[in-house]
């Protein structure tokens, strides 16, 4: 049992609880004290102000507190409560869990305790504990259709949908009267159930129990859509297809209803009887409504020859005559019918023609008076036609931009396509010029502001980029304009600033942003807590269920990918070349013993100034972050490795690289870079059986990839020369798994077949002189040879710049390196990288 507080320090606890709960820590710390200075061994008073120091950010000393406390009063519900709190703060899931079925044997009746152990259960995906406590919720307080609710939903995420669809349906049972219509609590349940009986396959009940509640729900849309979507899995076309011209009669510009309509009148785009009736039928709603694009631009996917002259005429016409700026966007879709992409390019240079004509001019004047709206229009439609990638002319372009740019020369729009064809040219020097005065010819432009910023961090200028993110941010939070990019979780800007740190080899910076990234991440998985009891409060029950849902695949998104990428390939090379997280550091071993001294003695200095510059710095933070206290007494975080030097100088590069891997190839699994990137982590980690799940992943998902080649050879090679034998039961596994290349194959012979099969390839030669590289280092000034054939004739920047990469890789000298550069140079004269 709790100890027990006198009257005026009993009243001081709850004050204590009070201002924990309204945030009010400095006043809860103060509440705390006064009751420690009289009972100096309370447990619940000592539990509570760790609670309190852990959410100023004082976490060691409030854990070491809750222990004292537990210590104190082992029978406290209250202590174990927030211990697991604690716990829960760590992110050590499992013991807080411990700590909570501990308060709850202690004090079996406590909601506060329960709710939070569900949630918990819930946000670990523990569904058999979550049902046991929402059993428990239910049972003490079945008055709350919420606490029905909640267990419906622990039944459904964990699979049981007739249990789930069960506990909803008792509760409709034991409802004396009728809820009024505009419950919208109600009016969400029934619908959810509703989708349960439909994800447990049974559509047609699904659909008789739709028609039974869709007179008196409130979400007539999302009705309207479950009922066609239902009748056209049931192959009820004509119900459906009244349901589908319903539901574009209230929104005539949503694609998936004209995408169910076609299906519900079994029109096939492919057949030409189905053309004709899909043209009359797309037709009937464009002259419904003369602002109607998705009837005039679906018809363009379908049609062929002259019937989509004549429609793409009549569409592009229609929206170049009013300038509508997003023009192309909205047709470059069809440049992958090559004929398609033709004809329209025909027909705009033909209306390019037709102002030629009428103007007698081709440099922008119309006879002394202001340039022509259209012309204007047909000329940005050329420019970024051929910018765009399969059609890319980017003189051509250039000329078309420079006209438009002749007519108003301080254009944003104009400028910065401007600025967009220079990168594509490889000019990010130029690019990033162009776009900033872009930017200075609209200062409140936020759009043009962060393209700046990022042509900017292209062009690896971080301090400017930082500086023009600053026009927008706010720069008196701790950490000035990053620190405010940070708290607003602008993941595109830290993912560019990462990349570009990486180019300059400012190993610590790039980790720095990319771990960043993971821990927003991070941040988002917890968020969740939030919203196990808020939907539920709110009765928004299916977008929870879809959150939970998205939140299992959260780590699959590109920004996180491309991050998780690239940190792992920097820890791989950490871990292959442990002096790049020194790179000023001499080769002692190399030197004479008097040479030797002397770099040491450097060396020393050098970190003492460094370690003295570093104290300073974080005396000042701490200033600074101490002057900028809120008015609660809250801490102000302070990064105290804002360089990332602590990332970069980890004693196991691999084992931080699993914090990106193991997300990557649990909810990316078809990303096959990040099974090949896997496989390298895994490798030098000796695990080989993991690492041949990630080769064998990998070439189910593309057999005849470079890196599957690379990854395959390379793990024979590695099996086929190991300093001790692998455990039977691992190398008799290998035996079933691997089979290609074979144990007693010639790998130098099938590495050169796989070069010579793939001899148009840039990026499957890379990979292939890599691999020989790699099994003979004595071949070095060959695979030389042939990577620099490749300056020339790689397909694209990137891939040269690939080549690039690879001959630093191997070390290449001064000499190797400029005659690669000098090759790239003359294919690519405008590309900055190639440039001395």
């Amino acid at each position: 049992m709790p100890q027990p507080l006198p009257s005026k320090e009993a009243s001081l606890f709850r004050q204590l609880v009070k201002n924990y709960e309204a945030k009010q820590y400095k006043k809860g710390i103060k509440a705390a004290d006064q009751i420690l200075k009289k009972v100096p061994n309370h447990g619940d008073t000592q539990a509570m102000k760790a609670l309190v120091l852990n959410s100023q950010g004082h976490g060691e000393e409030a854990f070491a507190l809750g222990k004292v406390a537990l210590k104190n009063d082992m029978r406290s519900n209250i202590c174990w409560h927030v211990y697991g709190l604690l716990w829960r703060s760590l992110k050590n899931y499992e013991e807080a869990i411990k700590a909570y079925k501990m308060a709850l044997r202690l004090a079996p009746e406590s909601q506060n305790i329960l709710r939070d152990l569900a949630h918990l259960q819930c946000q670990i995906r523990d569904y058999d504990g979550y049902i046991e406590s929402r059993q428990k919720m239910l049972n003490d307080r079945s008055q709350l259709r919420q606490n029905w609710t909640g267990l419906a939903i622990a039944y459904h995420l964990s699979g049981n949908y007739k249990e789930a669809e069960h506990i909803l349906a008792t509760y409709e049972g034991t409802l004396k009267n009728a809820p009024p219509k505009t419950d919208l609590e109600h009016s969400e349940a029934v619908l959810y159930k509703n989708t349960i009986i439909a994800e447990s396959g049974d559509v047609e009940r699904a659909l008789t129990h739709l028609e039974s509640i869709m007179k008196n729900n409130l979400d007539r849309t999302a009705v309207l859509e479950l009922q066609a979507k239902y009748l056209l899995q049931l192959e009820r076309h004509d119900d459906a297809a009244k349901v589908y011209r319903t539901l574009l009669d209230r929104n005539s510009e949503y694609r998936a209803y004209f995408d169910g309509l076609e299906k519900a009148l079994k029109l096939d785009r492919s057949d030409s009887a189905s053309i004709e009736k899909l043209t009359e039928l797309y037709k009937t709603y464009a002259d419904q409504n003369k602002r109607n694009d998705a009837a005039r631009r679906i018809p363009l996917d379908f049609l062929k020859g002259d019937a989509f002259r004549t429609a793409a005429d009549e569409y592009l016409r229609g929206k170049l005559t009013k300038g509508v700026p997003s023009t192309h966007a909205n047709v470059k879709a069809l440049y992958a019918d090559a004929e398609k992409k033709a004809i329209i390019e025909e027909i705009v240079l033909g209306y390019a023609s037709e102002e030629k004509k009428a103007n007698g001019s081709v440099n922008g004047e119309t006879n002394g008076q202001k340039p022509d709206p259209f012309k204007q229009s047909v000329l940005l439609f050329l420019a970024k036609h051929y910018d765009y990638a399969l059609t890319r002319n980017l003189d051509k372009a250039l000329e078309y931009v420079d006209r438009l740019l002749e007519m108003e020369p301080k254009n944003v729009d104009y400028n910065q396509l401007k600025a967009r064809i220079w990168k594509h040219y490889g000019n990010t020097q130029k690019a990033a010029e162009l776009i900033n005065f872009a930017r200075e010819c609209d200062l409140k432009d936020r759009y043009i502001n962060t393209k700046c910023a990022k042509y900017q961090l292209r062009n690896n200028e971080n301090e400017k980029a930082l500086e023009t993110m600053s026009k927008f941010t706010r720069n008196e939070t701790v950490g000035g304009p990053l620190g405010d990019l940070h708290d607003m979780q602008c993941m595109w800007y830290l993912l560019e600033d990462g990349e570009a740190y990486l180019r300059q080899n400012k190993f610590g910076l790039a980790l720095k942003r990319f771990t960043a990234i993971a821990d927003i991440f991070e941040v988002w998985q917890e968020d969740q807590f939030d919203f196990h009891s808020f939907s539920l409060r709110k009765g928004q029950i299916r977008a929870y269920i879809d959150m939970i849902r998205w939140e299992d695949h959260l780590r699959n998104h590109p920004f996180f990918t491309r991050a998780a990428l690239s940190a792992t390939e920097l820890y791989v090379r950490l871990h292959d070349n442990p002096n790049l997280a020194n790179p000023g550091k001499p080769d002692l071993e190399n030197l004479d013993p008097s040479e030797r001294k002397k770099a040491l003695k450097k060396l020393q200095k050098e970190q003492e100034k460094a370690k003295k510059a570093e104290a300073d710095r974080r005396a000042a933070a701490q200033a600074k972050a101490t002057a900028a206290k809120s008015e609660d007494g809250e801490n102000k975080k302070v990064d105290t490795d804002p360089n990332g030097e602590k990332l970069l100088e980890t004693k196991e590069p691999l084992e931080a690289a699993l914090r990106f891997v193991r997300p990557m190839l649990e909810l990316s699994p078809r990303n096959i870079d990040a099974q090949n990137i896997g496989f390298q982590v895994h490798l030098r980690r000796n695990k080989p059986l993991l690492a041949l799940k990630c080769l064998n992943a990998a070439k189910e998902l593309d057999a005849e990839h470079p890196g599957v080649h690379e990854n395959a050879t390379i793990f024979r090679h590695h099996l086929n020369n190991l300093k001790e034998p692998l455990p039977d039961s691992v190398a008799e596994a290998i035996k079933q798994d691997f089979a290609s290349p074979a144990s007693d194959a010639d790998l130098k012979a099938l590495n050169e077949e796989f070069l010579k099969k793939h001899s148009q390839s840039s990026e499957h030669l890379r990979r292939g002189y890599n691999v020989r590289y790699l099994m003979d280092p004595s071949s070095k000034s060959q695979n030389e040879s042939d990577t620099q054939k490749l300056a020339g004739s790689s397909p694209s920047i990137a891939e040269a710049v690939a080549g690039l990469e690879l001959l630093h890789a191997w070390k290449s000298d001064e000499k190797t390196v400029e005659a690669y550069r000098e090759a790239a140079a003359k294919k690519w004269p405008q590309a900055t990288v190639f440039q001395k």
